[in-house]
């Protein structure tokens, strides 16, 4: 076991993992069951024939006789897979295969992990507008930036249900909960904090505009090449937005530069983070380290400088991962009836997420447990009431 604070994390065997996905990790069950000649006919043949009559003469009945309005199809083409990369659809299977299982087990929702062998935002696009009757949801995952911007704007645009890409809003809610959680423990103002976006990808991008749109006016993004600041050269569109709203002071130059007297570094980036680095960060410095498997700073390392220290695995405190926020905010926007998650819905569930933490606030416990069974009832509740603001 390891231990750090006051809790203990069990490290987890190679034989073991490997032993849990044998077989995969998902199931189809039905219901009601079909346990005789009468109930084959009413499941089925001839009975489900006056049922999908019913639909064709009336489509809005495919809401209550179809399970697609309570399915999230998990799309990925595997190019930007957890901390592991381009890997490709069949590697990306078993991550897949986890998320639907997690909105499974957290919010009583029914995912179906779609893998597609698609290199090209028109490709996806084209299959998922055909596929539309199936599902009520589409969660993104794992998928490389830049495309992923494009992608989830054009899926929006396109498809007349809810879509979020997980790796960029899932993350970026979770991380915001986070900050809140630990900027009360310090004793400060959430807004009050300089910022440090170590990664300028799906997640990081994400962050730093939830960030801004929650007030924290000091945020200054980083990426491969550094500093992120308008004018800079040679950027993506995307970027170009990020640049022209952080970096309020002007900084150039690398993360060397970027994260001196700064209070809340986050890492998103699979980039290798020095100690030395960590240690020029303001007194009571907040570090998350959320590259995964490994994160850019090993947590004992970073808690020799900085007062709260949260990464993205599950075997050290302060776990800081999307599975706190997508369940429930898809729950909630399916829940809703609404078509697009909101800005106002991610705020939303950013503070219901950091309120389910408020009773036991400490410096080994900013966020809650993602197996609390608070968390999704609280985010489901506060993006339904978020979804009713027509403003």
């Amino acid at each position: 076991m390891t231990a750090i604070g006051s809790r203990e994390y069990v490290q987890i065997g190679d034989s073991e993992i490997f032993e849990a996905h044998e077989g995969g990790k998902l199931s189809i069950g039905i219901s009601p069951p079909i346990d005789g000649p009468h109930a084959l006919s009413v499941a089925y043949t001839p009975g489900v024939a006056r049922v999908s009559s019913a639909i064709a003469r009336d489509a809005s009945l495919a809401a209550r006789y179809t399970w697609a309005t309570r399915l999230v199809a998990v799309v990925t083409n595997g190019t930007a897979v957890l901390g592991l990369g381009n890997i490709g659809p069949a590697a990306a299977l078993p991550v897949m295969e986890g998320k639907a299982a997690l909105f499974k087990r957290f919010a009583d929702l029914n995912a179906i992990p779609i893998v597609l062998d698609a290199a090209s935002v028109d490709e996806i696009v084209e299959v998922l507008r055909r596929l539309r009757p199936s599902f009520g949801a589409v969660c993104l995952e794992d998928i490389a930036a830049p495309d992923c911007f494009d992608l989830e704007e054009r899926l929006t645009s396109v498809l007349d249900c809810p879509v979020m890409h997980d790796d960029q809003h899932g993350t970026a809610v979770s991380v915001l909960a986070a900050l809140r959680g630990a900027s009360s423990v310090l004793g400060r103002r959430v807004e009050s904090n300089r910022v440090v976006v170590c990664g300028a990808g799906a997640a990081g991008i994400a962050t730093a505009r939830i960030l801004l749109a929650a007030g924290i006016k000091d945020v200054t993004v980083v990426d491969s090449r550094g500093v992120l600041f308008d004018g800079r050269r040679s950027m993506s569109a995307v970027k170009l937005d990020v640049a022209a709203q952080t970096n309020p002071h002007g900084i150039r130059g690398g993360l060397a530069e970027a994260i001196r007297d700064a209070d809340v570094f986050i890492g998103l980036s699979s980039s290798i983070v020095p100690e030395s680095l960590i240690a020029t960060m303001a007194p009571q410095a907040i570090v998350f380290a959320l590259s995964n498997p490994v994160p850019e700073i090993h947590p004992h390392l970073a808690s020799r400088h900085a007062a709260i220290v949260g990464t993205g695995g599950s075997d050290y405190p302060n776990q800081i991962i999307n599975t706190l926020a997508s369940p429930g905010i898809f729950r909630g926007a399916l829940d809703a009836g609404v078509r697009f998650i909101t800005d106002r819905m991610k705020l939303a569930a950013a503070d219901a997420i950091a309120a389910v933490a408020a009773d036991a606030l400490a410096f080994d416990q900013i966020v809650p447990h993602s197996l609390d069974p608070r968390v999704v009832p609280a985010v489901t509740a506060a993006v339904v009431e978020a979804a009713r603001f027509k403003g």
